[in-house]
């Protein structure tokens, strides 16, 4: 692994840009490129909460309509592939291999779906193992396809929950964004599991007796992508689903897409009439802002691949995204 690019602040988030394979090859290609993040989350220091976010895949398959990772799909990683990122990140910081912090977490939710490729399992499989770490958490982040192969793995999944992941410290994640399922499909273009079958496994997967973490709904609420809490209550249970709430990512798709953010960072109100409408029907809801530093960073899915490889040619330009006029209207 060469990394090839790195950008951010230690204080907020860092993202890596490295090339996995052809390292000596002067030629850089896309589908030989991933990222992976590295946040804390203020005040909190670093000792309190630390995040890692790996990729999966080169590219991605799925193709979501607000997502930069998507459209070149390259292939999977292989567990060699995952568990480098995270012992590059844990290396710099910790080189003992001793991580000292009260939330390490981990999440499969950079680039690629982490359900299409067997090897995260493998990954996970080995974490425990891999670092001297009290505090490791997991958590996979997936629009929940659906087809022979992604049963296996979410089945499997549920086994290592149990064995290694036990007590609450697991969190998985499905990808909602509306509840209008024409757009739902418009925005994740991909064969998926309807609500009854994400609430079907989603039922067999949190065992809340055990101390097992809700399953994460996760809404990126965007103009003209229909929210109806009531839809969510007629098919997903409060006492083992919750939802997250986050504003759509300032990418460069989502701008070229002419999508705009139903949540506005800056504007308290614009979130309120969807918390609290979430509230109404039951469910713990937690509104996920973060730091605007990160966008302006870029540590959301998939920015910064096409800079890396501009930088080649012209390493002291910026590569924040100048260009583009993120909600100007």
């Amino acid at each position: 692994m060469k990394i090839v690019g790195e950008y951010g602040n230690d204080s907020v988030a860092k993202v890596y840009v490295a090339q996995m394979r052809g390292e000596d090859s002067k030629a850089v290609s896309k589908n030989s490129l991933v990222e992976f993040v590295e946040s804390v989350q203020p005040p909190l220091p670093r000792e309190k909460k630390w995040v890692l976010i790996v990729s999966s895949m080169f590219g991605c398959p799925i193709k979501c309509k607000m997502c930069d990772a998507g459209g070149d799909f390259g292939g999977k990683l292989t567990t060699e592939e995952i568990l480098s990122q995270i012992h590059y990140m844990v290396d710099r910081r910790f080189p003992d291999g001793r991580v000292p912090v009260a939330k390490f977490k981990i999440q499969f939710a950079r680039m690629g779906e982490p359900v299409m490729n067997p090897a995260v399992l493998d990954a996970m499989e080995r974490l425990p193992s891999e670092f001297d770490a009290p505090g490791l958490t997991a958590s996979l982040s997936t629009v929940a396809p659906k087809s022979n192969a992604t049963a296996d793995f979410f089945e499997r999944l549920a086994e290592m929950k149990d064995r290694l992941y036990s007590r609450g410290r697991f969190q998985l994640q499905f990808s909602i964004h509306t509840t209008d399922q024409r757009k739902r499909d418009e925005l994740i273009p991909v064969k998926k599991w309807s609500f009854e079958e994400i609430a079907s496994y989603g039922e067999k997967f949190c065992v809340p007796a055990k101390g097992d973490k809700k399953v994460t709904l996760n809404f990126a609420p965007a103009v003209d992508y229909p929210i109806d809490a009531s839809v969510i209550g007629e098919h997903f249970d409060p006492s083992l689903f919750m939802i997250k709430l986050t504003p759509l990512n300032p990418t460069v798709r989502s701008h070229e897409e002419s999508m705009r953010s139903a949540i506005d960072p800056h504007d308290d109100e614009s979130s309120g009439r969807i918390v609290d409408m979430f509230r109404e029907e039951g469910f713990d809801v937690v509104l996920s802002i973060g730091e605007l530093e990160e966008n302006r960073i870029g540590s959301n899915c998939g920015q910064f691949i096409q800079r890396a490889l501009q930088a080649r040619s012209r390493p002291q330009r910026s590569y924040e995204l100048d260009r583009y006029r993120i909600n100007s209207d």
